[in-house]
């Protein structure tokens, strides 16, 4: 039995301790008994997004987009089916930049959609523009190696 993984519930913030062998049978948060990993982009904001994607053993890839953005709304079911191919090796968020300007500002996003993937709460790969499934494989893929 491997050693358990710390998983942030994106819907109460609670931590959960998760055996790696276990993360791809619909574990549920201890708090709440809500989904820890739900198979879709997780909305993140400013009153959640350090809870979510600042802590944990999951990298996390956030899209930053908005909904005005036309290659934004294109890249969308690309990346909710990214969602369910990834979990339970990696987390999904997505923010919307016009809602959440202090994130935008935070990350310096300065194009959209921008795709940011952390891990264990620092960036460490940024990719500007949409992008078909394959290369968001191949960039999710070279990322993490």
């Amino acid at each position: 039995m491997s050693a358990p993984l710390s998983v942030p519930c994106s819907h109460c913030g609670a931590l959960n301790r998760v055996p790696a062998e276990r993360l791809a049978d619909r574990p549920v948060c201890g708090r709440c008994k809500q989904a820890l990993l739900e198979g879709k982009p997780v909305e993140l904001t400013t009153a959640n997004f350090d809870a979510v994607a600042g802590r944990g053993d999951l990298p996390v890839l956030i899209d930053f987009w908005a909904s005005w953005c036309g290659p934004c709304r294109g890249f969308a079911p690309v990346f909710a089916e990214a969602a369910r191919q990834f979990e339970p090796r990696l987390r999904l968020g997505k923010v919307d930049t016009d809602a959440q300007a202090q994130l935008s500002q935070r990350f310096a996003i300065r194009s959209i959609p921008t795709l940011v993937l952390l891990k264990d709460g620092r960036e460490i790969a940024r990719q500007s523009g949409a992008l078909a499934a394959a290369q968001l494989r191949q960039f999710v893929e070279g990322a993490l190696r």
